[in-house]
């Protein structure tokens, strides 16, 4: 059992490398061989026809807990799949164990429709804590990284993702309408203004790496299910850029948090879009 955080930075010094092998082997063994080959009935419905489930997503997840919990002993793996059959399994992101959080196929919509737009992620945290994470996008063999204070990188190159160019309308990926309340939607028109070029997301994970590319000036999301937003949201720190609520406070992996709230690449866009939202409501 982990005792303190230097004990998880030791981990993550010696181990950050075997992380990575467990999630390309997870994603080659279990999802990569289903993409574009997927038969009907391994494709479901969990709360709606928007909200589909594969068997690469359960069985992906299950052999990324069966090895991150052999590589960190003590630890406790918080899968969308696993809280899906029990809820009450979400608790752990609160408690003193390290915790594993995993979306096995981020954009599964994506996937299921032969679209390379979807991602594997795993986050490690402790008492809500973001340390570590990995964003893994094997269609198109792309992986980027994050610890805690050492920086983000994409492949080994160190990402910093910069300002938006003064005078350019700001890039901003929303929450999709397909998943929001109508209040939901209110406070997102904020941002169907001058100045901003708004549109759905697609993949939450792969929209924040491009937050910390550059690419994407900002996100803005109603939701708050963690295994969505840990990987992501340490990405942006690390590469240099913030995350705010409309309460003004960073948003916290362990819920409660005002919504929707906005990922960008600095400070100030992060509370330019936060202002907008507040506008819409």
């Amino acid at each position: 059992m982990i005792e303190d955080n230097e004990t998880i930075e030791e981990f993550l010094a010696q181990h950050s490398a075997d992380v990575e092998e467990a999630v390309r082997e997870a994603a080659a063994a279990e999802i990569m061989p289903r993409f574009r080959q997927l038969a009907e009935h391994e494709v479901d419905q969990k709360s709606g026809p928007h909200d589909l489930v594969t068997d690469a997503d359960r069985l992906a997840e299950q052999h990324l807990t069966k090895a991150l919990g052999a590589l960190l002993p003590g630890s406790i793996v918080v899968g969308e799949e696993a809280v899906h059959a029990n809820p009450a399994s979400y608790d752990a992101i609160q408690g003193d164990a390290p915790v594993w959080i995993v979306d096995p196929v981020d954009g599964t919509r994506q996937f299921v429709h032969g679209d390379d737009g979807f991602c594997t992620l795993v986050a490690l945290a402790r008492r809500g804590v973001l340390l570590a994470s990995w964003t893994y996008a094997p269609a198109r063999d792309q992986l980027a990284t994050a610890i805690r204070g050492r920086g983000a990188f994409l492949d080994g190159e160190r990402l910093r993702s910069g300002a938006p160019e003064p005078g350019r309308d700001l890039r901003v990926a929303t929450s999709h309408p397909d998943y929001t309340t109508d209040e939901e939607k209110r406070a997102l028109l904020g941002l169907w203004t001058d100045g901003v070029d708004a549109r759905p997301c697609g993949s939450a994970g792969l929209e924040y790496l491009a937050v910390a590319r550059g690419e994407l000036d900002s996100t803005a999301f109603s939701w708050e299910a963690a295994w969505d937003h840990a990987a992501g949201l340490l990405l942006v720190e690390e590469a240099g850029g913030a995350h705010l609520t409309r309460a003004g406070e960073p948003f916290r992996i362990t819920g409660r948090n005002a919504l929707p709230f906005a990922t960008a690449r600095d400070a100030a866009t992060a509370r330019r879009v936060v202002g907008l939202l507040s506008a819409g409501v």
